[in-house]
């Protein structure tokens, strides 16, 4: 049986003058080897204990709930039916490491970067901090070898747990002895709130999510610098389904439907805002599978936000600058009697309500240091990108350069989501992104950012030879040469 085809995205891949990369591509893990590498680095009692935990979060656990029990417990639709199964072969690509390789060429693309699929993501944000570092430690293994003969056209994801910065040091290392080339860091740690696990609540049902950068118990600058050392930008692929607002208990969809985006929004912000690109501008950082649309609206916001709300504008939002005699005498001249009757009544209540809550800090934008706006254009445009997937026609927003500020473009990834349910035929992402171009209207040049460029920017950024010896290393050098 061949696994090879002419397809249109080899045919549209013939006619481009760049290569192709996908940043953001699965492989599904064959889980009994999977087991055996955690059997090995943990043993069997770690063995039996994951088996058990996982079960507890899918969905056969699930599906024993009654009705009624899901309401209960607010057990929100996990996904389902997450294969395209009429397609045998695209099944067997995504498990079986020479298929995939082999196949790559039909896709339309050259070299792929890809992140694991069930217990690789579910690793690193695992409570059991035995769980999570074993698991993380020994998938890791699995990912190193698993790929290691195919690495002229595949890298794969180490997986990173960020509960404390001291494990993800650990786990960068190590990452970095298996000869792991990039990593995906576990984001919104879900942490108990004190005040609640003293009164017995389980974190379950009452927990905060540490977005790391801002507010947290920890400090993750050793990260970012341990980051920066070995040469790895931070790339986070966390998701915020079955909590908050998308946690439907009966209808997948509407959990699914942004989950990404709102993730790696929560993460983006806070880097910003908590100085981390200021302390650390070679680092780069990328947000997987959410698109770039909410990119756009973060970048956008921070500006306008700055304009109204910073260190120096924001004493015009001081209430002590209310000139409250001449308001009480405009309340008289044109209110109704009823008003200016109640005026001292409502002057307390609004002096009191605009003052009250009041930051030891008043400019928000403080560990950034940003003393004009450009300087948000600086720290964020070089330095985040942006996943998304082929048929997502909101990704022209990132090349917007009328509408973004300062007609900035965006780093938007093409981020194909190959052995996930989105993907129906894996021979079709290139040719539904060209239509971008073909429908959309998408110049060439952004498409070669998109496709291309882009993706060098973020995974050379730290390691210049990180396509060293794949297929596409002669024009990724020439890129690097034209662009400095």
């Amino acid at each position: 049986m061949s696994a090879h085809g002419h397809s249109k995205s080899k045919a549209i891949r013939a006619r481009l003058s760049h290569p192709v990369i996908d940043s953001d591509g699965h492989w599904r893990e064959y889980e009994p080897l999977a087991m055996d590498y955690l059997r090995e680095v943990g043993g069997p009692k770690v063995v039996e204990k994951w088996s058990s935990r996982i079960r507890a979060l899918g969905q056969g656990s699930f599906a024993k709930l009654t009705k009624q029990e899901k309401r209960d417990q607010r057990a929100g639709q996990p996904p389902w039916w997450a294969l395209a199964t009429p397609n045998t072969l695209d099944t067997a690509t995504s498990f079986i490491p020479r298929l995939m390789h082999d196949r790559l060429e039909d896709m339309g693309l050259d070299f792929a970067v890809l992140y694991p699929s069930a217990s690789q993501l579910f690793a690193p944000y695992l409570g059991d901090d035995e769980l999570r570092q074993v698991g993380c430690r020994a998938f890791n293994q699995y990912a190193a070898e698993t790929w290691a003969e195919f690495s002229d056209r595949v890298t794969p994801i180490g997986v990173i747990p960020m509960h404390t910065p001291q494990e993800a040091i650990a786990e960068l290392e190590h990452c970095k002895s298996l000869g792991i080339k990039a990593v995906a860091l576990g984001s919104l740690v879900r942490r108990s709130i004190p005040v609640m696990e003293r009164q017995g609540v389980s974190r379950r049902y009452a927990y905060w999510l540490d977005v790391l950068a801002m507010d947290s118990d920890h400090d993750y600058d050793p990260v970012w610098r341990k980051c920066e050392e070995l040469g790895y930008p931070a790339t986070f692929h966390s998701a915020a389904e079955n909590m908050g607002l998308r946690n439907s208990l009966t209808n997948f969809v509407y959990n699914h439907i942004g989950h990404f985006g709102e993730a790696g929004n929560a993460v983006c912000k806070a880097l910003f805002l908590g100085g981390v690109t200021r302390r650390f501008p070679r680092m780069r950082f990328a947000f997987l599978e959410g698109g770039v649309a909410w990119g756009c609206s973060v970048f956008s916001d921070l500006i306008s936000h700055w304009e109204k709300r910073n260190g120096n504008v924001i004493q015009q939002l001081n209430p002590a600058n209310l000139d409250r005699a001449k308001l009480g005498e405009l309340i008289k001249q044109y209110g109704s009697e009823k008003m200016y009757k109640r005026w001292p009544e409502f002057e307390a209540q609004m002096i009191s309500g605009m003052g009250s809550a009041v930051p030891e800090e008043l400019d928000d934008f403080a560990a950034c240091k940003i003393e004009k706006k450009e300087d948000i254009r600086d720290l964020f445009i070089p330095n985040f990108f942006f996943g998304c997937e082929s048929d997502d026609p909101t990704l022209n927003y990132a090349f917007a350069s009328k509408v973004n500020p300062f007609g900035a473009k965006l780093g938007a990834l093409l981020s194909s989501d190959i052995s996930h349910f989105d993907v129906p035929d894996m021979t079709e992402v290139l040719e539904e992104a060209w239509e971008l171009v073909e429908k959309k209207g998408m110049a060439e040049e952004d498409f070669k950012a998109f496709a291309f460029g882009n993706a060098v920017k973020l995974w050379a950024s730290l390691n210049p030879d990180f396509f060293k010896g794949t297929v596409v290393e002669t024009q990724v050098r020439k890129f690097q040469a034209e662009i400095g």
